[in-house]
């Protein structure tokens, strides 16, 4: 394990992508539309799964796109390593295939990675998709279901995502947001966008038991509702169990802005794309 290093884009720092893609030529697509989209970012291309590994012992990355299969190893592997090594732990990976829609099925993405992106939709919308990551812009719009105990913490986070233009409904346990949830469902909605929740609360769930309601008594996937969890817990096997019950991605506490405001819209912007490609 590597001492906990952190990057912060917010700080002026140019954004690092690493792209791992067997194919020089999706490589080079990904490459120039992202450029386009996001001036200033590092990419990073590799080839294979030991590449990338070496890559990311040598820096720290705000972003990966990974390949499903690789030549030397499963895409879903390498997103384990990245998640067993402490400077990595909360970056986004996202699976970039066109083969996600089986393994969906299969339940077969793992807890490793925070995210996919079907091929089919276009290198173009993966680059606005990255942009919404490290290059997010003001004006969001979507409802945050809010879960937070203490007052102090929930009014200061609350301000932080309202001046985004985000929605937010709090409540302080989880116990009430499952509440929140089935009245919206008993009237044919969600009931929010994205839900947000720390992961000690008062009552008898913690956050990791409320997202294990959200995908197994609703039956929610993460681009369905997608979940995010904060903790101050920097043990790699409580941030796993927490990924493996269904969470999209972790932020760490004590909270920094740029970072939850990102991760946010980002989740944002993945379900929107996946509700449109299913009413398509």
């Amino acid at each position: 394990m590597g001492a906990g290093i952190h990057v912060d884009t917010a700080a002026g720092a140019s954004p690092r992508i690493l792209v791992v893609d067997g194919s020089k030529v999706v490589r080079q697509l990904i490459s120039r539309v992202v450029l386009a989209e996001v001036p200033g970012v590092e990419i990073v291309g590799v080839s294979t799964g030991s590449e990338a590994q070496g890559e990311l012992q040598r820096g720290v990355f705000d972003f990966v796109t990974v390949a499903l299969r690789l030549s030397d190893m499963d895409g879903l592997e390498l997103a384990r390593y990245v998640r067993e090594s402490a400077p990595q732990i909360y970056m986004p990976i996202v699976v970039v295939s066109g083969d996600v829609e089986s393994r969906l099925h299969r339940r077969e993405l793992g807890e490793y990675v925070t995210d996919y992106f079907d091929k089919s939709l276009g290198f173009e919308a993966l680059a606005e998709f990255i942009r919404g990551y490290v290059a997010p812009e003001g004006g969001a719009e979507g409802e945050v279901l809010y879960v937070e105990d203490s007052r102090v913490v929930a009014l200061a986070t609350r301000r932080m995502m309202e001046k985004y233009g985000l929605t937010v409904h709090h409540v302080i346990s989880a116990e009430d947001a499952l509440s929140h949830l089935r009245v919206a469902r008993a009237q044919g909605e969600i009931g929010a966008d994205v839900v947000l929740t720390d992961v000690s609360l008062k009552g008898e769930l913690t956050g990791g038991d409320l997202v294990e309601r959200i995908r197994n008594e609703f039956g929610y996937g993460k681009g369905r509702l997608p979940t995010l969890v904060m903790t101050g817990d920097e043990n790699p096997a409580n941030q796993t169990a927490l990924l493996r019950a269904g969470a999209n991605d972790l932020v760490e506490k004590p909270v920094e802005e740029k970072l939850l405001i990102t991760k946010l819209l980002f989740q944002l912007r993945v379900a929107r794309h996946l509700r449109e490609r299913t009413h398509a």
